[in-house]
């Protein structure tokens, strides 16, 4: 059976607090409290955000101009799996842009990489 849960939330954007909070509308097949399912949209956006963070501030995935045919969707699989194999890398203490940039300019770092 489906449940439907509500959350509300108070989002800041440039430090300013809003006037009214947010309801944010979730479906679920999970009996949880209130509590159980504020701490599951957190924890749900948490991975979500710095996922895409990731892709978007190291690999520019949101300034990609590619949308033809699955193009676009193949692309960011590969995204996926080159942020999986630099974030794996230990050897190196960078983040995933020096890492990148290492690995295109130093041909045993990108195999140090791609062994892993």
């Amino acid at each position: 059976m489906k449940t439907v849960g509500v959350v509300m939330s108070f989002r800041t954007e440039a430090g300013q607090a809003p006037e009214e909070p947010t309801l944010r509308y979730y479906i679920s097949s999970a009996e949880l409290s209130a509590k159980e399912l504020a701490e599951a949209a957190r924890q749900h956006w948490f991975v979500e955000n710095k996922l895409h963070w990731s892709l978007d501030f190291a690999l520019r995935e949101d300034a990609c101009k590619i949308h033809r045919g699955y193009a676009a969707e193949n692309l960011a699989r590969v995204r996926h799996i080159a942020l999986n194999y630099l974030k794996g890398e230990t050897s190196f203490k960078g983040g995933i842009r020096r890492k990148q940039k290492k690995a295109a300019l130093d041909e045993s770092y990108l195999a140090t990489i791609l062994a892993g």
